[in-house]
């Protein structure tokens, strides 16, 4: 990858840069190209103090390497969506769906560039009366009728989306529950304030697996991110931390890596989805360094085998299956494809 630190408008090979009217923060790419022109929808989401936000729906042409607006798919979105997905391939829908938390989780219908078009909000509180902000999710691509959301009220929740209903709720930690992460049908982990990361198997939903706690007490874990080349491994952040961790999960409470290059906070992570062995995370030191995994760690850590920087903090990452040669960064107020 090369350098990107320019602020304008870049089309060259390796890099190319979208620029919002309002600051970025949430990210998703479609799992499956567009059916009128096979061009790759990328949903960006404003990041504004302001009750009204906005999602906006853009598309990347790999072959003129160039971002391409649609004035039918842009949307008002109450308070900054905290995520953003679009619906799995395996779900065989003719139109992609795309999902976004925030006060709720809410499910639109994205008509190719004709419009995007609401199909449910749904609401986890059992009283009506008060919504807990939804800090994440992650849409099941193996059974992709379920999504799972986490909350500041210490709660996953499982979401049947064809009947839009709650199929499980489950009081996850002790504190607020930041992210969530699938890895099989039945199967799937979060990551709270309480510094706990845990695994739930909703055969058994009374019991969870504690697989990596804060080595300081009370340092909360911020993200998660199964690998789903290889189950056995799985990433997470801690807060204020310059550290990626790497967890084996037949190994619990050691870490069998941490990636310590990043000058300052890690705000992102995202495994290769065509690689077992390689991840990229990204964070306030304006880099997103992609990493491979050796098999065994040597005893001066382990170095990035490519950087990128940005023009400032880096606070969304994406790499998309359907996109596996570009990563997907967000910064200020822009969105930049980096040719990997």
């Amino acid at each position: 990858m090369e350098n990107s630190t320019q602020e304008s408008h870049l089309r060259s090979e390796n890099t190319i840069t979208y620029e919002s009217p309002y600051p970025l923060y949430a990210m998703a790419i479609s799992s499956t190209p567009s059916r009128t022109n096979q061009y790759q929808r990328i949903a960006l989401g404003s990041f504004t103090e302001d009750y009204d936000n906005r999602i906006d729906i853009v598309s990347f042409d790999p072959e003129t390497l160039s971002v391409k607006t649609h004035q039918n798919l842009s949307l008002e979105h109450p308070y900054p969506p905290t995520k953003l997905m679009f619906s799995p391939s395996s779900l065989h829908k003719s139109n992609d769906l795309l999902a976004s938390s925030g006060d709720y989780l809410r499910l639109w219908e994205v008509r190719d560039s004709a419009s995007i078009e609401p199909v449910f909000v749904l609401n986890n509180s059992k009283t009506g009366e008060f919504c807990a902000p939804l800090t994440s999710f992650d849409w099941n691509d193996i059974e992709p009728k379920r999504i799972g959301t986490c909350s500041v009220d210490t709660t996953c929740t499982i979401w049947d989306i064809e009947k839009g209903a709650v199929e499980t709720q489950l009081i996850a930690h002790d504190k607020e529950v930041y992210d969530i992460a699938w890895g099989e049908a039945r199967v799937f982990a979060s990551v709270s304030a309480d510094g706990s990361v845990r695994i739930f198997d909703l055969r058994d939903k009374e019991h969870s697996t504690i697989i990596y706690e804060s080595p300081r007490p009370d340092t909360p874990l911020l993200r998660l991110a199964w690998n789903k080349q290889d189950l056995r491994y799985m990433a997470t952040t801690l807060m204020d931390s310059n550290k990626v961790v790497i967890l084996d999960i037949r190994s619990p409470t050691i870490p069998v890596a941490e990636l310590e290059r990043h000058r300052s906070s890690v705000n992102a992570i995202a495994w290769a989805p065509q690689s077992c062995c390689h991840i990229c995370s990204a964070g306030d030191d304006s880099q997103a360094l992609i990493w491979e995994l050796p098999t065994v760690a040597g005893p001066n850590g382990i170095d990035p085998m490519s950087m990128c920087s940005a023009a400032s903090e880096i606070n969304q990452l994406q790499w998309s299956a359907a996109l596996p040669d570009w990563i997907a960064i967000a910064f200020s107020n822009k969105m930049q494809l980096l040719k990997v």
